[in-house]
């Protein structure tokens, strides 16, 4: 099924995959702030004061690398780029970024997907929390309030903390990917150095810019770059 922003399909989603290479650039910073339901964790101190990490250049026109879709993905996901719902716990990250395509002109309309493990490495197979999708504005942009997830023990092995990603351009093929954190990422007492390393499906070119925020959580960019045609 075509990609249909007014209806909102994305069923295309579940049978359609394409591969490339990222960028990472700068994007607004979500602005609402947790509400007390939410009890998100602060960033700790010593990452939140120190220097932000710095990011990759802007686009290059190279296609972001795609990677396994894995078997938690559930369709019909609310649209929402906000996903810290009410008892969800763990290190906020507002995320940010511009979907491009390979000359680098941003596409507006894109459709993105995200889905995630709680602060426990526990995913929501029952309901939607931690899970939604979203388009990009009229300057190809998108931002995601939502909260570091936690590594855990799958059938690939050891999974270093990562977000699951579906992108689409209007018309176009279905990116599937999962993006990563640095290895100085600090968060639930874990080595993020340790857990990348032994990661066997991490790709370096997926890892987000990330840095801290005056507020003390995390803020990350991230650009995608998506073929258009098949």
């Amino acid at each position: 099924m075509r990609y249909d922003k007014e209806k909102g399909s994305r069923r295309a989603f579940i049978k359609t995959t394409s591969a490339g290479v990222t960028s990472v650039a700068l994007a607004a910073t979500v602005a609402a702030s947790a509400g007390p339901e939410a009890a998100v964790t602060e960033a700790p101190k010593a990452r939140r004061e120190g220097p932000p990490l710095a990011v990759t250049p802007a686009c290059s026109g190279h296609e972001t690398p795609a990677s396994i879709e894995g078997p938690l993905f559930k369709p019909d996901s609310p649209e929402r780029s906000d996903l810290i719902t009410p008892g969800i716990r763990g290190v906020r990250l507002d995320l940010g970024g511009v979907v491009y395509d390979t000359a680098c002109k941003p596409l507006p309309g894109t459709l993105l997907e995200f889905w995630q493990c709680d602060q426990n490495g526990d995913y929501d197979t029952s309901g939607f929390s931690l899970r939604g999708h979203q388009y990009t504005n009229s300057r190809g942009a998108f931002q995601l309030r939502t909260i570091i997830p936690r590594d855990y023990w799958g059938r690939w092995g050891q999974r270093a903390p990562h977000i699951h990603t579906q992108v689409q351009a209007p018309g176009g093929p279905v990116l599937i990917t999962q993006l990563y954190f640095p290895d100085d990422t600090e968060a639930y007492g874990r080595d993020f150095a340790a857990l990348n390393a032994a990661d066997r499906l991490l790709n370096r070119a997926c890892v987000i810019g990330l840095g801290a925020s005056d507020n003390g959580h995390y803020t990350g960019t991230f650009d995608f770059v998506l073929k258009t045609t098949a």
